[in-house]
């Protein structure tokens, strides 16, 4: 196990007390596929609630995840698609989900974790846009 699996394993504990369900799957690549079930969505979308996926990257803690998918059906209050937004194929899998080209502008990987990627994920959908 590398030290980034190792560190994620760690982090996957945390993730799943405040996420129940959340799973990660290891890929050939190094990169690990995390999913999170049924996360909370504020108000201005078409959904109380919807699952996310994002990829961490091979070098993680250092290399900071970069983008996610919601559920494909996931749209705003008034049915259209949000800014930066599609339905795309999640890689590595045979679903597709709405994905964000959303960056993370500040990462520490002394401090943040993947609930802190999570609680983006969460921002961004704060900003109904």
């Amino acid at each position: 196990m590398s030290t980034s699996a190792g560190v994620v394993d760690g982090q996957l504990a945390e993730l799943r007390r405040l996420y129940h369900g959340a799973e990660a799957v290891m890929r050939p690549d190094g990169t690990v596929l995390i999913r999170v079930p049924a996360v909370s969505v504020p108000a201005g979308w078409n959904k109380a609630a919807s699952s996310f996926t994002f990829i961490v990257p091979v070098g993680y803690p250092v290399a900071r995840p970069d983008c996610f998918w919601a559920d494909a059906d996931l749209r705003l209050a008034g049915g259209a698609v949000p800014a930066n937004a599609g339905v795309q194929a999640i890689p590595g899998t045979t679903e597709s989900g709405l994905w964000f080209s959303w960056h993370v502008n500040s990462w520490d990987p002394a401090r943040d974790t993947l609930v802190t990627y999570v609680r983006v994920m969460r921002e961004r959908l704060a900003r109904v846009r």
